[in-house]
């Protein structure tokens, strides 16, 4: 287990209710607080009443901290897509991703067809396009993605599916935020398409991995237990098919 990110100032809050798509509202030592989220799936699992949370303190604007991680089990889960893309960057950087190992980035958010990708790599002196996704559904020890329909998915993983097929190298990650998980699986009840464009970027070639990552609480700190998660095919998906 390797430690990412280090936090110094952690607030401990309890989940109210949820107000809007990235507001919830917390309770903070006795005191209503809103809560910015930075996460655009639904969470419904997680941001439930009553369910402990974790803040770090936020200046300005229209809320009062920012969550980003959720108790699960005897950790919490990452939700935060930004933390987890910087969990990423310090796991590339320290070479502790086996399937990246000679690999390092050249920039975020780099121009692909009619989309903008997450990063362009550098592997060996080749350009590699990788895409992030946040997996923070849970089934079991599996994590799934996504946890609603999603059209930009849609069009990001197209992207990448189009460059494999033109002879280009293509990534697809899946930060897998949740605490003790062994497995992911594109979620086709959420979005049938998007698990079979999951597939299908497999099978043209492009690289398809999982990371297990979690926060550990006593630490303050973002781990990263698993650098390759296995990644399974959807449920009910026919692989001779």
């Amino acid at each position: 287990m390797e430690s990412l990110l280090q936090f110094e100032h952690v607030l401990s809050c309890t989940i109210v209710e949820r107000v809007n798509r990235f507001v919830v509202a917390v309770d903070m030592d006795g005191e209503r607080q809103r809560a910015w989220i930075n996460n655009t799936g639904r969470l419904e699992a997680f941001v439930q009443p009553g369910t402990a949370a974790y803040c770090l303190p936020k200046e300005g604007g229209k809320t009062d901290a920012r969550l980003f991680a959720i108790a699960d089990g005897g950790a919490a889960a990452l939700i935060d897509t930004r933390f987890q893309m910087d969990a990423f960057e310090h796991a590339v950087r320290r070479q502790l991703l086996s399937w990246l190992h000679d690999c390092s980035i050249v920039r975020r958010d780099a121009p692909l067809g009619d989309s903008r990708i997450d990063y362009l790599l550098s592997c060996i002196g080749e350009p590699c396009y990788l895409e992030v996704k946040s997996a923070v559904l849970r089934s079991g020890r599996t994590a799934l993605y996504p946890d609603c329909p999603s059209t930009r998915g849609q069009r990001h993983v197209a992207e990448l599916i189009d460059h494999a097929r033109r002879g280009g190298t293509s990534a697809l990650l899946f930060a897998a935020g949740l605490p003790g998980v062994s497995s992911f699986r594109p979620n086709r009840m959420a979005d049938e398409r998007l698990a079979g464009l999951i597939v299908a970027a497999a099978d043209a070639g492009v690289a398809v991995h999982a990371v297990g990552l979690c926060y550990l609480p006593e630490g303050r700190a973002v781990v990263l237990f698993d650098d390759d998660v296995p990644v399974l095919p959807p449920v009910g998906h026919d692989s001779q098919g």
